[in-house]
């Protein structure tokens, strides 16, 4: 059988009810399936890890993520739109490895420096485009940053292009993380920290 990328995914359980939920509340910056379904194998390979998501939105791939996690992994997710994380709150809220924060980026982050993670999934523009090497240094040494949405998309706002091109520059040239480009789904980026 040839591989492709319709391939059949297997969902978390909780996937369809929030997609539904997204669907109805207008959110419109939903990650890709293809991102949650590497999003959940990435996470696998960090078995008892210390989980970073920034941007949680309605909770498509923080349900991704989870699924992907052990049980002795704690995932901690950050949003600044209260009506938005109320839907992962609804369908995620109960797992215990997750803890779900209404707050501004630029705020959190500041405000936990100190603290490391062995992956990180920055999917706002805090951590990817603003704080990148404060949220960089949260990561611990063979951890992963991951970011999606870096192939040009027809609703980026005029000059983003420009951004996506030079925050793609600042990773390459990072003596600290070996990187990889992969130009699949929405664009994805991952990088290990040396």
């Amino acid at each position: 059988m040839q591989m492709e990328e319709n391939i059949h995914i297997d969902f978390p359980l909780t996937y369809q009810a929030i997609q539904e939920k997204t669907r109805v509340s207008g959110f419109s910056m939903a990650s890709d399936v293809l991102t949650g379904s590497l999003l959940r194998t990435l996470a696998a390979s960090k078995p008892a890890s210390n989980f970073l998501e920034l941007g949680t939105g309605t909770g498509l791939s923080t349900s991704w993520i989870l699924d992907g996690m052990d049980e002795k992994s704690t995932l901690i997710s950050i949003d600044n739109d209260d009506a938005f994380l109320s839907i992962a709150r609804e369908y995620l809220g109960s797992d215990s490895r997750l803890e779900l924060v209404n707050s501004d980026g630029e705020d959190w982050v500041m405000s936990h420096l100190s603290l490391r993670y062995d992956f990180i999934f920055a999917d706002t523009w805090h951590g990817k485009y603003l704080l990148l090497d404060e949220v960089l240094n949260m990561l611990n040494p063979g951890g992963m940053y991951v970011i999606d949405d870096m192939i040009e998309q027809a609703n980026w706002p005029l000059g983003h292009r420009e951004k996506a091109e030079k925050l793609i520059q600042e990773l390459e040239n990072r003596k600290d993380l070996k990187m990889t480009n992969l130009v699949w789904s929405t664009g994805i980026i991952i990088c290990v920290k040396k």
